[in-house]
């Protein structure tokens, strides 16, 4: 009962905070006086930070008198998945999507605490402590995570088996609501300056930078989700096109548009309407992921049980799409652009084409998510739509924004001399050409990886000019640090980490082998280049969870594929392979069946295999390590654009 009291307490004063904090900079706004804005955002912190404490509490110290914490919590429950069982269902993933929003608005206040009579200033804040208002008045409402469990309960249900089974679960989710929640700036901030009338103010490029982070922080959670499937799941894949990741690539796609298209509006005063649109949008898809996850309208491994929460929710997508339409249709005359491209080879027209490629493949993730939505709605029959349909597009998507890579960074603003820009490409084109000689005499004969190595070359060789670059004029002026603060260097960090991630992700897919393959005990067998042989059986047995495990030897590195039982909720089996690492390739191991007729727990039983004989699922993917180190990657680029200099132009 205490702590129904005490994370009520904290969740009814952050609400307090952030209502008081709207009110009082609407009156700000309207008498032009102080609203202490850091005053109200503060309290609004504490009741967050308070109520998490109460969770994290509860949770740690297995108290069921919270029904949230006998759902999601056990007391065998280790301490790391006790700590991360906060985001494990849908209330505690919402006070942690609060917890974070409250955190960005005491930093966005505090960043512009010099500049707090600023109009913009204003009226962002103002939106800030709006959104704040209805994320943490859902926790008040329909999401309470402190409701009190009427029943006296022992012994609590424990996580999802799939939220117990790798720490990730720790990393992954935190960093994706960083992103979805950072998108708040950015559109803060558009809304402030269409409401303002200040169009053609730095804050676009202010702007950037929030967004920027906020993207990385996204990237990197994507990236950590796809490992995290890759280790979890069983299946030896890292993207299904499942609706729930779908709809965090959705901002992505928009974030990425942005990101490089206000560059161009800094430079030559063009792309107004589109980049406050594109702000706009990305906070609007963030929110329609939202609806996706909480409303129980997917069927997704990665989605929340269904709840109350989709009409509030699709309601406040709605809200948001049509205020930021009415908007920019006020302030049309305001945004329009003096000047125009001059030439459609030009680097700005490049960015039009970049733009158009982002908007456009976002658009048919789009469709393809809520199609079968939308015709199950009206006809009443459940379709799907899978993998073909959106690799059908992702694939020439992925090639033409190569090729932009390659060429983008070295092409002129305004005009394109032909001569200047094979001058600048000449070495980067000749490398791309040279190594895709070199990979058919080698007797590669894959298309998309020749294709993909040549155009990676190339847009790695285009980066590392501009790199280079960067280095030179900051040796020149006697400041080798300055290199890491300069615009273009954060830029071309991701820019090189999308490049590592497009060879590890082409060249493992084109080339992964799968095999089941049937082994006695001490029997090897040669696959793909790896010697596999099957040692026996272990178990392990504690408190948390039963395995049954596969002694198996991969080139000689012991791998020990399971079945693993843990304790609480349906106590269903699930599979958990083993995987040798290293930067060439993967051997990823899974334990399929046992023969004979059983006795292994938790096992499959394949009648048609000798008894004490296993079978083995075995993949081999070359490189696909490489997708991972580019993510990091594409995470310290982020970091270094959003430290960057705040003064100078943006190059990407």
């Amino acid at each position: 009962m205490i702590l129904t009291w005490l994370g009520r307490a904290g969740v009814y004063l952050a609400t307090a905070g952030a209502i008081g904090g709207l009110v009082a900079q609407a009156g700000s706004i309207r008498r032009s006086r102080s609203s202490h804005a850091m005053r109200w955002a503060l309290v609004m912190m504490v009741g967050l930070l308070g109520a998490v404490a109460v969770m994290e509490f509860a949770l740690v110290t297995h108290n069921f008198s919270l029904a949230y914490v006998a759902q999601n919590n056990a007391t065998f429950t280790p301490l790391l998945y006790s700590i991360t069982g906060m985001w494990s269902a849908l209330e505690g993933s919402l006070l942690l999507w609060a917890l974070i929003l409250g955190g960005l608005v005491v930093g966005v206040i505090r960043h512009y605490r010099s500049e707090t009579e600023d109009s913009v200033v204003r009226w962002a804040t103002l939106i800030l402590f709006a959104v704040s208002t209805f994320f943490i008045g859902l926790l008040a409402g329909p999401a309470d995570p402190f409701v009190r469990n009427p029943a006296r309960v022992l012994q609590g249900a424990g996580p999802n088996a799939l939220l117990q089974d790798n720490p990730l679960v720790a990393v992954h989710p935190p960093l994706l609501y960083a992103g979805f929640v950072g998108f708040t700036i950015p559109y803060a901030f558009a809304m402030a300056m269409l409401i303002t009338g200040r169009v053609q103010d730095r804050w676009p490029l202010e702007q950037r930078r929030w967004m920027v982070i906020a993207w990385g922080a996204l990237s990197v959670g994507i990236v950590l989700g796809s490992w995290w499937s890759y280790q979890v799941l069983g299946w030896g894949g890292f993207w299904g096109w499942d609706p729930v990741e779908n709809a965090a690539l959705l901002p992505w796609l928009t974030a990425t548009a942005y990101i490089h298209s206000v560059i161009v509006q800094d430079r030559r005063g063009l792309f107004r309407i589109w980049n406050v649109s594109l702000a706009i949008a990305t906070f609007a898809l963030t929110v329609l992921g939202t609806f996706f996850t909480r409303s129980g309208v997917l069927q997704s491994v990665h989605a929340f049980s269904s709840s109350t929460l989709g009409p509030l929710l699709i309601g406040f997508f709605a809200l948001t799409v049509g205020a930021g339409i009415a908007l920019i249709a006020w302030r049309g005359d305001a945004l329009r652009s003096p000047v125009g491209i001059d030439h459609p080879g030009s680097r700005e027209g490049l960015f039009v084409v970049n733009n158009i490629v982002f908007v456009g493949f976002a658009f048919v993730v789009l469709l393809g998510t809520v199609f079968p939505l939308l015709y199950q709605a009206v006809n009443g029959i459940q379709v799907t739509v899978g993998t073909p349909y959106f690799a059908a597009v992702a694939a020439p998507v992925s090639v033409l924004l190569l090729g932009l890579m390659a060429v983008a960074p070295l092409v002129s603003w305004r005009s394109v001399s032909p001569s200047v820009l094979w001058d600048r490409m000449r070495v980067s084109a000749w490398a791309g050409v040279g190594l895709a000689v070199v990979l058919l005499l080698a007797g590669v004969r894959h298309p998309a990886v020749v294709g993909t190595v040549a155009l990676a070359t190339m847009g790695a060789a285009a980066a590392l000019r501009t790199l280079r670059g960067v280095v030179l004029a900051a040796h020149r002026r006697g400041d080798l640090w300055s290199a890491w603060r300069a615009p273009s260097t954060g830029g071309m960090v991701v820019h090189l980490g999308v490049i590592v991630m497009a060879v590890g992700i082409v060249v493992s897919t084109s080339y992964t082998t799968r095999s089941e393959v049937t082994l006695a005990h001490g029997q090897r067998t040669y696959l793909d280049g790896q010697t596999i042989g099957f040692s026996g059986f272990a178990s392990l047995t504690n408190a948390l969870e039963h395995q049954t495990q596969l002694v198996v030897s991969v080139d000689g590195h012991l791998l020990k594929p399971a079945i693993t039982t843990f304790n609480g909720r349906s106590a269903q089996p699930v599979g958990t392979p083993a995987i040798d690492s290293n930067l060439l390739r993967d051997v990823y191991v899974t334990f399929d069946a046992v023969g004979g007729t059983g006795g292994t727990s938790g096992a499959q039983v394949a009648t048609n295999v000798p008894a004490g004989s296993v079978v083995l699922g075995v993949t081999v993917e070359p490189l696909l390590s490489w997708l991972w180190i580019g993510g990091l990657m594409i995470g310290a680029g982020s970091a270094l654009s959003f430290g960057r200099r705040r003064h100078g132009q943006d190059a990407v």
